[in-house]
């Protein structure tokens, strides 16, 4: 059989996707790049907003027009409305989140030993969710109750995978040839805390660092009440990329109370200001929400204002989107969406201005790039594109085909969207 797989949404989702395409092979079925090709397709939904829903929906329909011959749908938002899913064209089946990790095995309807007893190298996941980083899932689910989250109630409740599924997971990774590993999670700072014996994040990182020749590693979002300034030490090797994703959501101290975040402005610059004391040239990038409930024009400008002042080197900003089970969606004072898109433009200008001026920064400098992408323009020439360890895009001119290699480049410009190297 032919399989097509593809995904919305965060990191967590993409690395699901992947176990899913390893778990196929191991069942002897083929993994296919265009969905008309397959006779059956995967779609890993996401329902963090809105548009991240309608986005999962329109995924669905665009397979089962593609002709595809059947469609699963799982993830969050299949899970928060599976009789909505089921009712997509080409739907035939919906698996929820608590039972996701045994999809393969349901679809199929096979025992689950089966990939414990014949692993396989992971390797990319063909057609648009071919990457060189292959995504490691560590931990799943949130206690935290965050008001504006749906993801605790699609996620249900935190849990951490044992080290030795991980280590085994990032070993056959290696195997395949990833050239970096990026930590997964809803909550990946709450890592091992869920054990008998408690453990901190802290401890797996330096498992995998000592465990393993990996020769990247990257951590996903890390929720900033779970870090300490003595975390950063581990950046002593330098295999750990220097990027850190820390999601502020508001810069007023306000409205992270009505969102029930563990943190404060002050605590958060004190955080930011520790990495960059122990990690030189860190990428600090982050999360913000403009528009929720409740947000004056003051609580936006005290925002905005910290925001400027923490000098960022990218991140997201979302306009606030009411998910119907959150408390949020319930808050008076819900702010019109014309002002809540004005504030995001308005937000966005500075993280744009932020990004721009960290990325002037590194022009003349040398870097090592990871490339991600590998365009011919003659026999002897390819456009290469891919990502430093503090999560610069670059593009250059390389002498041959560079996909998933890493190798050193001289940063000499900045050009559209990145900058611009010449590789030594």
């Amino acid at each position: 059989m032919k399989i097509y797989l593809d995904t919305i949404g965060c990191r967590l989702n993409q690395s699901e996707i992947e176990t899913y395409a390893r778990q196929f092979r191991v069942a002897g079925h083929d993994l296919v790049a265009d969905p008309a090709e397959a006779d059956l397709t995967v779609i890993n939904t996401c329902g963090v907003t809105a548009a991240a829903a309608a986005d999962s929906r329109k995924k669905i329909r665009g397979a089962a027009r593609a002709g595809t011959g059947e469609v699963v749908a799982t993830g969050c938002w299949a899970t928060l409305n599976p009789e909505g899913a089921l009712a997509l064209p080409g739907v035939q089946q919906v698996v929820l989140n608590d039972v996701k990790d045994l999809l393969v095995s349901q679809v199929l309807q096979i025992s689950p030993e089966t990939f414990d007893l014949e692993p396989l190298i992971r390797q990319p996941v063909p057609g648009a969710r071919s990457r060189t980083r292959a995504f490691i899932k560590v931990q799943d689910g949130c206690d935290n109750r965050c008001t504006f989250c749906i993801t605790t109630v699609a996620r249900g409740a935190g849990r951490s995978l044992p080290t030795e599924a991980i280590l085994a997971d990032i070993r056959a990774a290696l195997a395949g040839g990833a050239q970096e590993i990026v930590l997964t999670g809803v909550h990946l700072g709450s890592w091992g805390q869920d054990f008998e014996r408690t453990r901190h994040l802290r401890d797996l990182v330096e498992l995998i660092l000592t465990e393993t020749a990996i020769p990247r590693l990257r951590l996903s979002s890390l929720e900033p009440w779970d870090l300490e300034g003595d975390f950063f030490s581990l950046w002593r090797d330098s295999r750990l990329a220097r990027h850190l994703h820390l999601p502020l959501q508001s810069g007023s101290a306000a409205i992270l109370r009505r969102m029930a975040r563990k943190t404060t402005p002050e605590s958060f610059a004190q955080l930011v200001a520790a990495a960059r004391q122990h990690i030189p040239e860190v990428a600090i990038t982050t999360d913000v929400i403009t528009g929720f409930p409740g947000e004056t024009e003051a609580e936006f400008a005290e925002s905005l204002n910290f925001a400027r002042q923490m000098k960022f080197a990218g991140g997201h900003v979302f306009t606030y989107s009411a998910r119907p089970g959150t408390a949020a969606a319930k808050m008076p004072g819900q702010v019109p969406l014309a002002e809540r898109k004005a504030r995001n433009a308005a937000m966005r200008a500075v993280f744009e201005q932020a990004e721009a001026d960290y990325r002037e920064r590194f022009v003349g400098t040398d870097l090592s790039v990871l490339w991600e992408s590998a365009t011919p323009l003659s026999p002897q020439a390819w456009e290469v594109s891919g990502l430093t360890d503090n999560y610069l895009r670059v593009t250059a001119q390389a002498p041959r085909q560079l996909w998933n290699v890493i190798t050193p480049v001289r940063l000499t410009a900045v050009g559209e969207g990145g900058l611009v190297g010449v590789i030594g």
